[in-house]
């Protein structure tokens, strides 16, 4: 499988290169500075980053000099959509969930709660209209969105208590992401986003009793099972989680056509090694965890119930709050009833 996937971005680098060599000379070399919302060095993430740089070099010859720095250290990532939106950061690998504090329509393009899997979510993105969706949402803002990065199903959460009923979720105090927090809250729970870096020692100290972060792999480097043993599965707040890179209008307008898609390629070849890597590397990662002595754990029927039970008003709420959320979700929900036939006769139950 791994063979398969690296044919394919080999591929797609050999289709670059040959369609720009006679004008690679004649390109200028466009420098810029990427802030990541990940430490580089985390597991799948943080390689993304790291991949989508190393990409666009090469299949640009060298014409897009990208650097990289970490999470923070250009300035703090709660604020990398003002400063990417003004011009004042040239870049930044994120994820558009982050700021729904612009408007609830942008965690859209990250996740949707009981969505689709990666094929279906992406196709939703490319040939459903959701691309454009999200890139003139962003726009209005003075922002380039680009999708370059792809993760399958996350884990629900790690609790430090089990969690048999729905009243067991009242009072609890939670680090969530996205949509799925507008659920949760409708559960009794007091959530709050936190990054990456700060939600160990919030659970430590016990400021929070439980989160969600990402996937296996990603949760046992960060060491979440030292303070909590119960992980439950599955994630269905974050079925697929799809990644961008901004990009302020002002420095792509530096661009040339040809580098502007060697940009998208490049983030195209990213999103498919890591959906095959992220997919690889969860197994390992629970096998591990288990031998730490952390307890996984499946929800009940009811429980999800439940849970998507609060999703349905939390789309009804959203909707009538956000025109562009309204909007947005009306063309997820059509592409996903559309699909629906192909999903129940060409998958296997």
């Amino acid at each position: 499988m791994r063979k398969w996937f690296a044919a394919v971005t080999a591929a797609a680098f050999a289709t670059v290169a040959l369609a720009g060599a006679p004008a690679i000379a004649q390109e200028k070399k466009v420098r810029a500075q990427m802030a990541g919302a990940f430490p580089s060095t985390m597991a799948i993430l943080g390689e993304a980053e790291l991949r989508t740089i190393d990409y666009i070099k090469r299949l640009s010859n060298g014409t897009i000099d990208i650097k990289f720095f970490e999470p923070g250290a250009l300035v703090p990532g709660s604020q990398y959509f003002d400063a990417i939106g003004n011009g004042s950061l040239d870049m930044a690998y994120t994820a558009a969930g982050y700021f729904t504090g612009k408007d609830i329509a942008f965690a859209m393009f990250t996740s949707v709660p009981f969505g689709p899997g990666a094929s279906e979510y992406y196709g939703w993105f490319e040939h459903g209209g959701g691309n454009k969706l999200m890139q003139d949402l962003h726009l209005k803002y003075g922002i380039v969105a680009r999708n370059c990065g792809l993760i399958p199903p996350e884990s629900s959460g790690w609790f430090r208590k089990e969690i048999n009923s729905v009243d067991d979720f009242k009072g609890l105090k939670m680090r969530f992401f996205g949509l799925g927090a507008n659920v949760m809250q409708k559960m009794g729970v007091a959530t709050q986003i936190l990054q990456a870096g700060e939600i160990f020692q919030a659970l430590q100290l016990g400021t929070i009793d439980a989160t969600e972060f990402s996937m296996p792999t990603m949760d046992l480097s960060l060491g979440f099972h030292q303070v909590a043993k119960y992980y439950y599965f599955p994630g269905w707040h974050q079925q697929t989680s799809i990644g961008q890179l901004y990009i302020s209008k002002k420095k792509w307008d530096e661009f040339s056509p040809w580098q502007k898609d060697v940009v998208e390629l490049g983030c195209k070849a990213q999103m498919l090694d890591e959906v095959a890597q992220a997919d690889a590397l969860q197994s390992a990662a629970m096998k591990e965890l288990q031998k730490k002595g952390v307890n996984i754990k499946t929800w009940s029927p009811e429980i999800l119930k439940a849970l998507e039970v609060k999703w349905a008003e939390v789309v009804k709420e959203e909707s009538a709050k956000s025109p562009a959320f309204k909007e947005i979700y009306a063309s997820y929900e059509k592409f996903r009833a559309d699909y629906a036939i192909w999903q129940q006769n060409g998958y296997l139950k």
